[in-house]
């Protein structure tokens, strides 16, 4: 049964609520004073708070406040006979439900009740899903490399500088944004991403800034851009150097004016947000390549981040290992699976160049294809269990054997292509999202190096 704390000094009251609330199947405990409902608070731990205004001794705003600092989320329903709209207000600032008036309607009582606990229900759910979703972009590992990030991170976290975050892809440079913006003041406001190299040069306005109706052919509705939508929060442009120069100008002018106008507007908006951005790119070597605004570098480069690649961090292996197999498991709806000794000794002797994000769509799909509960070196592709019986050194004997760097590179190359397109089941598409390389180009290589693609 669901209990409700009635506070009020009162008699009467507390009996006629006692009744009609047990006569629908909640349990009620009172208490004639606000002092008395404090402790109740803390004895009872209460689903919903009825608590009258005017009591003896504390009264029930001050009751409220105090109640509030202590335990925030709890639902709590303030009544008077006495009641104006200015201490109505003055409650629901302090964070009280709802305000019902004296004589009480029993049947806007219930009605309040039941909403109060629709309420509480949802905040219930929605921390919970918080949880959960924190967890699945926690940072894993404890090797040196990443304990000095996550140190890094807690020092600049609460203060309001801007960041750039630098590294391969797929090492989690978007992890580590979440995790800035969670330890920040701003945890509690919107987390807006955008990645600038997936979105079309002439829709990347439209997309940050937003647009006025009728500003361009299809524009038929005001649109909010991600500046507007990460208002008081944080906004995390990812791959930022993919983003043309005429962007970068007009990104640049908002960090130093904090101000813009819509695309077609001409009305200046306000903003104020959080920048957090990240590279694969060497943003320095850009810049001599004109390629990059140099004040928009120094502007973002206040906090710099460096997330190191797979490769510089093996001994976190284990652990992001386990942490993939129990949450593809889990969606998956399977019983956890295990990694046998020699398989997670060919994970750690492999070099990653896809690092956290191949290893991660590598133990999905062992998840899905593993027959048993426990993932042997069977299991494994090819290229890793290769690894353990000495085709790596063939691999470096080719090189050597090769008379010029030319065709080393190209040795490499082809191998490098060869043993991604194995890792993804042959799949062109996937393999030149994986390597970063747009796929007729991937067409291209295969087809000079003839390489035959397998079924």
């Amino acid at each position: 049964m669901k209990t409700v704390l009635i506070i009020d000094d009162e008699t009467s009251i507390r009996l006629s609520l006692e009744g009609i609330l047990q006569d629908e199947g909640f349990r009620p405990v009172f208490a004639a004073s606000g002092e008395e409902g404090l402790e109740r608070i803390r004895e009872e731990n209460p689903d919903i708070i009825l608590l009258d205004i005017w009591m003896p001794g504390i009264d029930g705003l001050e009751t409220l406040r105090r109640a509030k600092e202590q335990w925030p989320d709890l639902q709590v329903i303030m009544m008077s006979g006495h009641g104006t709209i200015e201490t109505a207000v003055k409650a629901l600032k302090l964070g009280a439900y709802d305000f019902i008036e004296k004589p009480l309607a029993l049947e806007k009582v219930l009605t309040c009740i039941q909403n109060a606990l629709k309420m509480g229900q949802l905040l219930e759910e929605n921390r919970t899903l918080k949880a959960r979703y924190a967890k699945d972009f926690e940072m894993v590992g404890n090797s040196g490399p990443i304990n000095l990030l996550k140190e890094q991170i807690s020092i600049a976290a609460p203060t309001s500088g801007w960041v750039l975050i630098t590294g391969e892809n797929g090492t989690g440079k978007e992890l580590v944004a979440r995790a800035i913006h969670n330890f920040s003041q701003r945890r509690d406001k919107p987390f807006v991403e955008v990645n600038c190299a997936a979105i079309p040069e002439d829709l990347i306005e439209s997309e940050l800034f937003g647009h006025e109706k009728g500003s361009f052919t299809g524009a038929t509705a005001l649109r909010k851009g991600k500046f507007d939508l990460a208002h008081e929060g944080t906004l995390f442009l990812d791959e930022i150097g993919d983003m043309s120069l005429k962007t970068q100008a007009k990104v640049l002018r908002i960090l130093q004016e904090r101000k813009f106008e819509r695309v077609g507007g001409s009305r200046t908006i306000e903003v104020d947000v959080r920048v957090i951005a990240a590279t694969n790119k060497n943003l320095e070597e850009e810049i001599e390549k004109s390629n990059f605004r140099e004040d928009l570098y120094y502007r973002l480069n206040v906090l710099p981040f460096h997330v190191p690649p797979l490769r510089e961090r093996k001994d976190d292996i284990a652990a992001l290992a386990k942490h993939f197999l129990e949450y593809f498991s889990r969606q998956e709806s399977r019983d956890i699976k295990t990694l046998s000794p020699d398989a997670l000794s060919a994970l750690k002797n492999y070099p990653w160049p896809g690092n956290v994000r191949e290893l991660k769509n590598l133990i999905e799909r062992l998840v899905i294809m593993t027959p048993g509960n426990e993932i042997t070196l069977a299991n494994l592709p090819a290229h890793l269990v290769n690894r353990q019986d000495g085709s790596s050194a063939s691999q470096r004997r080719a090189l050597i054997d090769a008379s010029n760097f030319r065709e080393a590179k190209e040795e490499f190359e082809k191998e490098f292509i060869l043993q991604k397109l194995e890792e993804n089941d042959w799949n062109i598409s996937r393999t030149a999202e994986i390597i970063d390389l747009e796929r007729s180009n991937l067409h291209r290589k295969i087809k000079s190096y003839g390489i035959e693609l397998k079924k």
